[in-house]
């Protein structure tokens, strides 16, 4: 097996700091420098992960556009001598916005994913903020062509059919995706749906952390065709994992790793709790609270 049959992407489930470029910028940097030598080809971080998840109003502010495009290019210099980057920030071009994918390479910005499908229920309203991207096609990175539909785009089949039909051999799917009950299964459900589609490995990477009134619990996962389960990374737990691929007769198929086990409903719900009450109290900067408890009518 030659170089040209093997892959490795390093998927990164951290937790950003909405609004805090500098800061976010740092977590990213510090993970490309500590694994840019382990043979990877590839270090990929979630959704929007420089401006934080969700910045809402936050990235209609134009000088905060300019500075996390600014963030992106400072990044993209660090990949001259090392692997690919993969980076979520907000784009603007042409005066319109996008939730962008920014996929950096040889010292530069190699090509600049746009998001299709802005969710606009539940906690979600970006249709009101961002502008709808087009649908984008595969970038090659080493032997490997990757499309990358971003969070929402892969609840619908249309993206990932289009970018494998433009010939991505595996598709990556950064995410901002918030937890509630069983979320899990449900992500696995779509998920399972696009690889059985398109008969093509998934790579799905979500962020963790709280913010405001959401929790985003990671889980990050890595499917075969079929929707065999080859990695599957903790639930609210900071981890970077290699993720290797080989190609036979063709077909590039991911290596089975770790299958770490998923908390049920009532752990789910309690860690729920506890990282986005400490996520709010912290990235609020508050030192101290003062806790009411009260089984009145009030």
């Amino acid at each position: 097996m030659t170089d040209q049959d093997r892959f490795r992407i390093t998927i990164a489930q951290i937790n950003p700091r909405v609004g805090d470029l500098r800061g976010n910028t740092q977590q990213v940097e510090e993970i490309y420098q500590g694994y840019k030598s382990s043979g990877t080809h590839f270090i990929a971080f979630p959704e929007l992960i420089l401006a934080g998840y969700q910045p809402q109003d936050l990235v209609r502010k134009p000088q905060f556009i300019r500075e996390a495009m600014k963030h992106v290019a400072e990044l993209a210099r660090m990949t001259e001598n090392g692997p690919a980057l993969g980076v979520g920030a907000p784009y603007l071009s042409e005066g319109r916005l996008y939730n962008a994918y920014w996929i950096c390479e040889n010292g530069g910005i190699k090509t600049i994913i746009r998001k299709h499908h802005l969710p606009n229920d539940n906690v979600f309203d970006e249709k009101r903020i961002y502008d709808e991207g087009a649908f984008e096609g595969p970038y090659a990175i080493g032997p490997l062509r990757i499309g990358t539909p971003i969070c929402e785009d892969a609840w619908h089949p249309d993206v990932a059919e289009a970018q494998v039909e433009s010939g991505a051999q595996i598709l990556f799917v950064p995410n901002g995706s918030p937890y509630y009950r069983n979320k899990h299964d449900v992500r696995l459900s779509h998920m399972i749906a696009r690889v059985i589609e398109n008969d093509v490995p998934l790579v799905y990477l979500n962020m963790i952390g709280g913010q405001d009134d959401q929790a985003f619990d990671g889980s990050s996962f890595v499917l075969n065709p079929g929707g065999k389960l080859m990695h599957q990374l903790g639930a609210f737990n900071h981890e970077v994992r290699h993720v290797d691929f080989v190609q036979t007769e063709g077909a590039w198929r991911a290596v089975a790793g770790e299958i770490v086990s998923q908390p049920d409903e009532w752990e789910g719900d309690y860690r729920a709790m506890v990282e986005s009450l400490r996520d709010y109290i912290g990235k609020a900067g508050f030192s101290k609270v003062v806790l009411g408890l009260s089984g009145g009518i009030d």
